[in-house]
């Protein structure tokens, strides 16, 4: 299952100036017929032009939507509602009435068009291995998995765990979930057993899925016996199902099963659930402000109509392109613009299993030249990284391919979106700043699509995109309509991508999204709407930090640094980095009479979170002091921002606030 099959893609074409050019002439015809660049919009009578279709959408979002969901999806049964929402309680629907299959259409209907484009291409940890996998190949290994896990006793509405790097079983892993009514919970290959067990306690799942080992970067990691270890405290968990991505051999009890070899013996007809436009597709756990992850919830229809169309019109992706989306599988922007995004529209799509660096810093324009790929879609982090190494590692390949790059995960500073623009893409391929989140499924603010002739602004989203009504509302709870203001950003009606509920605790989805401010869905990130009504985001509002496009809760954080013995009280901030976005900065009370070398400390501490959480969670920083935690003063010491300390004689102990002020001082300048 994991060897090449041997085929080039007939449909990967090369890309010219000229290409670009067009990509403006392609996009003035908005201005004379919208059906010919949208025909999802070709049943809207009345609308010429992006503007107004843009408002069109949103003052007519039901008849947009359903427009748009009848001639995207394939259906079993029609839906007979498009839209029935009500935000102040938290209750979502879209398509009432209508069946689908996923996983028919992101496979079924593109092979009976074209069974040998390829779908996948599997970019090995090990630089020019790469696999691929046709779209007939991805559904005979859906439909052969899929007949597994019903042999094995997974249901319609079951959960499946998934622990797997990106690769073509684990798309298929996913799509079989999604062909025989199963939910899957894609975690992290990153995370560490004891966050792996609690993904799968609070998901409920009685099968995993997952590999023998991991490759990255070069080296290797022990998936399987991190599952080994978190299935010790599962008690759900009947069977964890195998595959080998590497030759060597790893220990096997009677739960395990060598899933490649069991496939063989399934027949390559699978037949399909006809699912509810609203059951659920899939959970996938993200960082809150407390200290437990949440299980969000995204359904069918909506979700993968919002997932297609995001994915072809932000990146203005055509047939025979090859996307570029270089986050991995257990990311929401895996799940929608690595995997059903792509599949959805009959793309061809890149699953990326290395890093920016291995075995060199040339890593990702090398595979540009050798993929030939025209969307690139990457974190900040990595642009950020990558520029420190120079203009060299780029040069030295073509990239001539390549039309659109795109940005998610975190904001990008202006610095690194102008080398990204000038230097990767040459100055002619557009940057697109993408803003979304786990909770909203797809792309929600960016700068395209728009009219031909729209500005981009470096390190702005800019643009709402078909549907998306953002607002900005004030402290006291009121919309702020003027532009050049900052607020909480909110979004003032559903759509159909959202995330409908937090597993087994809707009352917490009600209490984070829809009661801060009701009627709108809160974000938790501010912004700034600049004078010509362009989009910022400025950052977290919450008690959420953004390490490397990974949202954590500094309360996850800190729950694990008290664990340690020594350890009275924590506070964890974030704090500006240059390469990540946000850094991890810890404060720790150490308990009285209780001594530690500040070697030792960071050493323990680091070890812990890496174990509990995941190594990108660990501490940049470590800083012990004594008496009580003062978080809004830590802060602004972290920020730097000590005029913005305010009045400090209050305090207990004002001349405590510059022992901090010394202590990180001394701390940042060992680390230099």
């Amino acid at each position: 299952m994991w060897l090449s099959c041997g085929c080039a893609s007939k449909y990967v074409v090369s890309f010219s100036r000229r290409v670009f050019k067009s990509y403006f002439h392609v996009w003035g015809r908005w201005r004379c017929n919208v059906a010919a660049l949208m025909p999802e919009a070709a049943g809207i009578e009345g609308v010429s032009g992006h503007s107004a279709l843009q408002e069109f959408s949103v003052s007519n979002s039901g008849s947009f939507w359903a427009a748009a969901a009848r001639q995207r999806l394939s259906w079993i049964s029609p839906f007979h509602t498009a839209r029935d929402c009500d935000l102040s309680r938290g209750e979502i629907k879209w398509f009432e009435g209508g069946k689908l299959n996923v996983s028919v259409n992101c496979l079924d209907r593109h092979v009976h068009a074209c069974p040998e484009r390829v779908a996948l291409i599997w970019e090995r940890d090990e630089p020019g291995s790469e696999v691929k996998i046709t779209y007939r190949q991805l559904l005979e290994m859906t439909c052969r998995l899929g007949n597994l896990l019903r042999r094995r006793g997974v249901r319609k509405g079951d959960c499946v765990t998934i622990y797997m790097p990106p690769s073509p079983l684990a798309v298929a892993s996913m799509l079989a979930c999604a062909r025989i009514g199963a939910a899957h919970n894609v975690v992290f290959a990153g995370f560490s057993a004891d966050s792996l067990a609690e993904r799968i306690r609070d998901a409920q799942s009685s099968t995993v899925i997952t590999v023998n080992q991991g490759v990255r970067g070069g080296k290797v990691t022990e998936l399987k016996k991190a599952v080994d270890t978190a299935v010790q405290s599962c008690p759900t968990v009947q069977q964890v199902l195998v595959a080998m991505r590497t030759d060597n051999p790893v220990a096997m009890t009677a739960r395990d099963i060598v899933m490649e070899e069991e496939m063989l013996k399934e027949d390559l007809v699978c037949e399909p659930a006809a699912m509810d436009s609203e059951d659920v597709l899939f959970l996938l756990y993200t960082s809150g402000s407390t200290g437990k992850p949440k299980g969000l919830v995204h359904t069918q229809a909506g979700y993968l109509l919002y997932a297609a169309l995001t994915h072809k019109y932000v990146f203005n992706y055509s047939d025979g392109d090859v996307f570029g989306c270089v986050a991995d599988i257990g990311w929401i922007t895996g799940h929608t613009y690595s995997v059903y995004g792509p599949l959805a529209n009959g793309g061809t799509t890149v699953l990326f299993e290395s890093t920016p660096i291995y075995p060199d810093p040339g890593r990702y324009w090398e595979m540009v030249q050798r993929l030939k790929i025209n969307q690139f879609y990457g974190a900040p982090t990595a642009i950020r990284l990558l520029l420190k190494y120079g203009d060299q590692w780029v040069h030295k390949y073509d990239r001539s391919t390549l039309k659109t790059l795109g940005s998610v995960g975190e904001p990008i500073n202006t610095e690194a979106w102008e080398w990204y623009h000038r230097v990767v893409g040459d100055g002619r391929c557009p940057v697109v700043d993408t803003w979304w989140q786990t909770e909203t499924g797809g792309i929600c603010i960016t700068p395209r699509p728009s009219e031909p002739d729209a500005e981009i602004v470096p390190g702005m989203a800019m643009r709402p995109f078909f549907g998306i009504k953002p607002v900005l509302m004030d402290t006291k709870g009121k919309v702020l309509t003027s532009n050049d203001t900052s607020g909480a950003l909110c979004i003032a009606q559903p759509w159909p991508g959202m995330a409908r509920s937090i597993h087994n605790n809707h009352q917490r989805f009600i209490e984070t999204y829809c009661q801060p401010y009701p009627g709108y869905f809160f974000t938790g990130d501010g912004a700034y709407r600049s004078k010509e009504g362009y989009y910022q985001i400025t950052g977290r509002l919450d008690d959420v930090i953004n390490v490397s496009g990974h949202r954590i809760g500094t309360a996850e954080i800190e729950d694990v640094v008290n664990q340690y013995s020594a350890v009275a009280e924590s506070a964890i901030i974030g704090y500006p980095h240059n390469i990540k976005g946000q850094g991890v900065y810890a404060f720790v009370v150490l308990k009285k009479g209780v001594k530690v070398q500040e070697e030792e400390l960071s050493r323990k501490l680091n070890n812990m979170v890496s174990k509990k959480i995941a190594k990108y969670a660990c501490p940049d920083f470590i800083q012990t002091r004594s008496g009580k935690i003062m978080r809004r003063v830590l802060r602004k010491v972290v920020e730097r921002d000590l005029d913005g300390l305010g009045d400090l004689s209050t305090l207990d102990d004002p001349a405590a606030v510059e022992e901090i002020i010394q202590g990180h001082r001394e701390l940042c300048s060992k680390q230099l």
